[in-house]
């Protein structure tokens, strides 16, 4: 009885052991079907739907939708494209780090590539607003104030595009923020030199104005630097250094607040509560009272 029972039990045993296994083979599909929806999708149609995200302005979506693309077809024009899309929905994104993350691995696998230029312009733009976006959101900073490491890669970068591709179409731009970039390195060294000027370290303040005119000529803080300069020679007592001084500003910008002995300026107290501000540029007052005026 129990060996007859035993037999007949058998092929039950089977068919449920098959109705086990057909259960999970189909759930393990559809959970993979589940993790990429658009597996399988041909990859003209996979491009499109991702440039359609970006042209929709979902940078997120499209970056996922580029990768996806780039993880089933790791080769062809549509794989180049949606490399330098994927960096691009980044930049939008604010993803700054993995736009240049992503942009740095383009560089390495295409260096020749036809868009090569625009990927140096691309990694200039993240370069520049990289790690800065909350403080400036929050704080409203300065760009002189914080870390100069970036912004000095970002201007290696422009000039990666103005001087070895001076025809294409992005070297004007570049050349132009290049500018931009040149005025907040001068004025990181004005700060200096005010922070000098306010602690009596009249050596080391007119020592900061002075590189700033020699490294950064014709910058827009030029003139602060020879007011810089003429205030730290007053009280070092060098009459005829501050004179020269003054008779610069008073040639080339009468209009200099330092001449009416109103400069510098330095910020409110409160303004120490903040942990972030650091030095002010006494400058900065002056230039936006100046473009109020325009």
């Amino acid at each position: 009885m129990i060996r007859r029972s035993s037999l007949l039990s058998a092929p039950v045993r089977t068919a449920a052991l098959l109705v086990v296994l057909a259960l999970v083979s189909t759930g393990c599909h559809r959970g993979a079907k589940g993790d990429n929806p658009d597996e399988g999708t041909p990859v003209e149609t996979l491009y499109d739907k991702s440039h359609g995200l970006m042209q929709k302005g979902n940078w997120t979506g499209a970056e996922t939708s580029f990768r996806r693309l780039v993880a089933q077809y790791p080769y062809g024009p549509y794989t180049e494209q949606a490399m330098i899309e994927t960096a691009y929905a980044q930049y939008k994104a604010g993803k700054h780090e993995d736009a240049v993350s992503s942009i740095d691995r383009f560089i390495r696998t295409y260096p020749t590539h036809r868009n090569i230029a625009y990927m140096y312009y691309l990694r200039g733009l993240s370069n520049s607003n990289r790690n800065t976006v909350f403080l400036r959101r929050v704080w409203s900073l300065d760009p002189s104030r914080r870390d100069l490491s970036t912004p000095r890669q970002a201007y290696a970068d422009f000039n990666i595009v103005v001087e070895r591709y001076p025809n294409s179409r992005y070297a004007a731009d570049a050349r132009s923020r290049m500018l931009v970039l040149r005025d907040v390195f001068a004025q990181h060294e004005l700060d200096n030199a005010l922070y000098y000027l306010r602690r009596e370290a009249y050596v080391s303040a007119a020592g900061r104005a002075n590189y700033l005119l020699e490294t950064y000529p014709q910058s827009a803080f030029q003139y602060d630097a020879v007011a810089a300069l003429g205030e730290a020679y007053t009280h070092l007592g060098n009459k005829t250094l501050a004179d020269d001084a003054r008779r610069v500003l008073e040639l080339n910008q009468p209009n200099h607040p330092w001449l009416q002995g109103d400069w510098p300026k330095y910020p409110w107290m409160i303004r120490k509560l903040n942990p972030f501000a650091g030095e002010k540029s006494a400058s900065t007052g002056q230039r936006n009272a100046q473009m109020e005026r325009k």
